[in-house]
């Protein structure tokens, strides 16, 4: 029985607006895959980030996620239907979906038992897309700060299962035909001050301060700023996109 671990219904919000947006590209292959344009279910959905792109390909999508604060601040839309329900139980029909997709979210599933739902749901030959993104690069010198915050600092209080992020899900079974896709990467261009809000919106950040009673990015602002150059200034920030897609048989 799947334990829903909340990390990120106190900071929904900010968790909204801080985020990187996945590259359209990344959609217009999977709908591509898909049997049929009908419907999509985004499982563990948080903001809607992902759901909204998939409504560009499909007439429908079902948009879940077990956090009430993160559905209550997700992006509407007309073709998105949002639900909370835990990825492991859907409620949603049998045989009824062309593609399934888990943005970022995986590693908080009980991953069998979420397999299985997927199977259930999917049509045959529908496809399920899993990805997710780990350490961000700017340059070499706010990198190098960026690893002082996310292993010196914050390392203790990074969840046990961010370590599937960190091995882009090596060690998580996914018992599908493999579809292959290419090689994708996130990119935008951030100030600092939108740079400092996105690692602010970190699962393990917040932990840091429930339980310090402090904000661990006070006294590194100067180190960031230090690295970054003018504040105002935009600079090009970028993850790698990692991938599993599969087909159901």
């Amino acid at each position: 029985m799947s334990v829903f671990k909340d990390h990120f219904s106190s900071q929904a919000a900010q968790y909204r607006a801080a985020r990187p947006s996945y590259p359209p590209r990344l959609f217009e292959v999977l709908a591509a895959h898909a049997p049929a344009r009908e419907c999509a279910w985004d499982a563990g959905c948080g903001n809607g980030q992902a759901s909204v792109a998939l409504a560009g390909h499909f007439q429908r999508v079902m948009a879940s996620d077990p956090s009430a604060e993160q559905i209550a601040n997700a992006q509407p839309h007309e073709r998105v239907q949002y639900t909370v329900a835990a990825a492991e139980h859907s409620g949603l029909d049998a045989g009824s979906m062309d593609l399934v997709t888990v943005a970022q979210a995986l590693h908080w599933f009980d991953v069998d038992a979420f397999h299985a739902e997927v199977r259930r749901v999917l049509k045959p030959g529908g496809i399920i897309a899993e990805w997710g993104y780990g350490e961000c690069s700017v340059s070499v010198e706010v990198d190098a700060v960026f690893q002082v915050l996310y292993e010196d600092v914050l390392g203790a209080y990074w969840p046990a299962e961010r370590r599937h992020i960190e091995n882009a899900y090596a060690d998580l079974a996914f018992p599908f035909e493999t579809v292959a896709v290419p090689p994708l990467e996130m990119q935008t261009r951030w100030t600092l001050s939108h740079y400092l809000g996105y690692l602010a919106s970190w699962s393990a950040l917040q932990r840091f301060r429930r339980e310090q009673g402090s904000n661990p990015l006070d006294g590194m602002r100067a180190r960031f700023g230090a690295a970054w150059g003018e504040p105002g200034a935009e600079r090009v920030v970028r993850w790698r996109l990692f991938t599993r897609v599969g087909r159901h048989g």
